[in-house]
Formats: structure tokens, C-alpha cells, sequence
């Protein structure tokens, strides 16, 4: 794979048994870009990022992220990072321990040494003092911020996340796509998001993809802003105008 792609994704067909969601999907996520996977509801975007996280199998066709196929991931350290929806962040840990966790899980370091990535992370995504803290004692946009800061654990160079504005008020939701936009420009972090907000669509994401659920197929590829004004499919104006009424 081209070191230039992150995630490249082949003729790839997600679903169970004999409910399939999406047929012959084929992408690749350029390294450094912010690349989002829309659609309506029910047309299979967090079931898409599931396998490409590979905690899926594919029914046909392949995934690979980083050179590594997704299927294999569980054999090695992960080479990305994710933030699962509402952030997942485990209730009876402190702040501090779940971002820990993919220390504890995939390295050898001593406790200080995690100790001192944990707050570095937390630090670099405004949450600095905040490790003590059990989740429950954290605003809404707080939690989502730890869950991207447990993502970044690792050091990945790409990291994915779900519906990360989803339930936050229009300011929490703002300051956190300046957080996704500022990793991404200062780390060149590679960012894969499923997401149906429409202001961070326009603001944050470089490129992206569109499912559809009657088709079970892409859509749509390309600049978001380049869709809104350009695309004559009705299925992507819906998108958007639905969109739009919704903000």
C-alpha cells in the first residue's frame, strides 16, 4: 500500500447473514487528511467504521489500515487510535486510568512513565488537572475530549472517531472540532470520522464518502462543500437540505 494512504478499503461488503448494509465499497483515506463517512441513518456509517477497526469481518472484499490488514490488527499494537460514540469512557476508572488503559494493555512501560503520558495527553486536549476525575464529574464535551486523549495514547498517526459532536451543546461542539482541526494540523494526524453534524462537516472534513441505504452503495465522493453546491444526485442534495434543516 502506498505510503501515502491510510486507510484503503477494496470492493468491500459489510452486513450479516443476509442483511447487507453496504456492497462493493472501495476508498482510501489519504494520510493527513480529515475523511468522513455520511449518509442517512440506517445506511451503515458506525457498522462501516467497525470494520474498519476490524471487529468485523467482511462478508467480501478487504480492509487495510497502515499497511496492516484489519482482520490481523488483534495480533499486534493497533497502529490507530478510537473514540467510540459518547466516549465510552469506563464509569469506575478515573479520567486518568482510562486514558491509561492502552498503555497498561499494549506496552511494557512503568506506571510513572504512564502516569506522565496521561497527563501530557490530557493536557494536549484542554483537560490538564483533570486525571482524578471520575467520568461522571465531566461535562459532556470533557468526556468526549478524555476518549480522543485515550485514542491518542499510542502515539498513532490516525485515529478514528464516531459521531464525536453528537449530544453536545453548539459551543462544546465547536470547541471540539477546533481540537480535532488543530491535532490534525500540528500532528498531521490522519482523522476518520462518521458524523452527521453539518457545521463540523463543512469546517473540519477535507473529503469524504456518502452510503446510501436504498442503493446499499457510495453515492458520493469529494469535497463536502464541492457536493453541497455542485452534485445533482437528489440523494446527496437531500442529504444535505435535510441536513440543514435539522442545524
Amino acid at each position: 500500500m502506498n505510503d501515502d494512504v491510510m486507510v484503503r478499503v477494496s470492493d468491500l461488503t459489510i452486513g450479516w447473514e443476509e442483511t447487507i448494509l453496504q456492497e462493493h465499497a472501495s476508498f482510501d483515506v489519504a494520510r493527513g487528511e480529515i475523511f468522513a463517512i455520511l449518509g442517512e441513518s440506517g445506511c451503515g456509517k458506525s457498522t462501516m467504521l467497525r470494520y474498519l477497526i476490524g471487529l468485523e469481518d467482511p462478508v467480501q472484499g478487504s480492509v487495510a489500515v497502515a499497511g496492516v490488514g484489519a482482520s490481523h490488527l488483534e495480533v499486534s499494537r493497533p497502529p490507530f487510535g478510537v473514540m467510540f460514540q459518547s466516549g465510552a469512557l469506563i464509569g469506575s476508572l478515573s479520567v486518568g486510568e482510562n486514558v491509561g488503559l492502552p498503555l497498561e494493555e499494549w506496552t511494557s512501560l512503568v506506571p510513572e512513565a504512564i502516569g506522565a503520558i496521561v497527563r501530557a495527553k490530557l493536557r494536549l486536549v484542554g483537560l490538564g488537572g483533570t486525571q482524578d476525575k471520575l467520568p461522571s464529574e465531566l461535562s459532556g464535551g470533557m468526556k468526549k475530549r478524555a476518549a480522543i486523549a485515550r485514542a491518542m495514547a499510542l502515539e498513532p498517526s490516525l485515529i478514528f472517531l464516531d459521531e464525536p459532536s453528537a449530544g453536545l451543546d453548539p459551543v462544546s461542539a465547536v470547541e471540539l472540532d477546533e481540537l480535532i482541526l488543530t491535532l490534525n494540523k500540528r500532528l498531521g494526524l490522519t482523522v476518520v470520522v462518521v458524523t452527521h453534524e453539518l457545521p463540523s462537516i463543512f469546517k473540519i472534513v477535507s473529503k469524504c464518502i456518502m452510503l446510501d441505504r436504498e442503493s446499499r452503495t457510495i453515492i458520493a465522493t469529494g469535497d463536502p462543500r464541492t457536493l453541497r453546491d455542485q452534485c445533482a444526485d437528489p440523494r446527496v442534495k437531500r442529504f444535505f437540505h435535510r441536513a440543514a434543516k435539522e442545524q
